[in-house]
């Protein structure tokens, strides 16, 4: 058995008579590898949600996005994705760099699958996948912890209507999000900054 649950864990499995079913499923599902199966599953996906903690134990969630398969797997123990711009503020990867500790969840909508990915992550801004990303900022790996798939009964059945604009392609200039030429804001962007060349597309999102 792995080692995922706590006292807290257990205290809800004794309240609500779940104890023997939760140690059946780490038993038969929890793995801390990536297998083949899973490799095929989370390199086929376009997003991602991810869990992360500072050291005040504070929580945040984020959701992740890029072209199918921007999450790879390296190895059997390891998955690597890029950060690309954002807002600025960095509380995914503030949080990172502080605890390292990651909880990942993706899901195919269409075909109503999830699984989960626990592990400790790192970023690394001279990583060999750097080139493999256009306007990546940095990279970051994560060593699997508990690898297992989800029920999927709750689930809502859902299709693509159309990938975001703005995830990054090669040979192909990004647009400027419309908020970054606000006003508000304006003289607060980092100097190297999209928003900043008058050639870029804007579009509001």
């Amino acid at each position: 058995m792995s080692n995922i649950y706590n006292d807290s864990h257990r205290e809800l499995q004794d309240r609500f008579d779940t104890r023997r079913l939760a140690d059946r499923l780490d038993e038969a599902i929890v793995q801390d590898n990536i297998a083949p199966s899973d490799k095929d599953f989370i390199e086929r996906l376009d997003m991602f949600f991810i869990a992360t903690v500072d050291d005040r134990g504070h929580a945040n969630c984020s959701y992740k996005a890029g072209e199918p398969g921007f999450v790879r797997v390296v190895d059997e123990h390891t998955l690597a994705f890029p950060n690309y711009d954002g807002n600025g503020m960095y509380l995914t990867m503030g949080n990172i760099l502080k605890t390292r500790q990651v909880g990942m969840l993706f899901i195919d909508f269409e075909n109503q699958k999830r699984m989960r990915l626990n592990g400790e992550a790192s970023t690394h801004q001279n990583d060999p996948l750097m080139q493999e990303y256009p306007e990546a900022q940095f990279i970051v790996r994560v060593r699997a912890r508990e690898v297992f798939a989800n029920c999927p009964r709750y689930i809502h059945k859902m299709k693509l209507v159309q990938r975001s604009r703005f995830v990054p392609k090669k040979q192909c200039p990004t647009p400027v999000p419309g908020w970054k030429k606000g006003e508000w804001v304006a003289d607060t962007l980092p100097t190297n900054d999209p928003a900043h060349d008058k050639t870029r597309e804007v579009i509001d999102r």
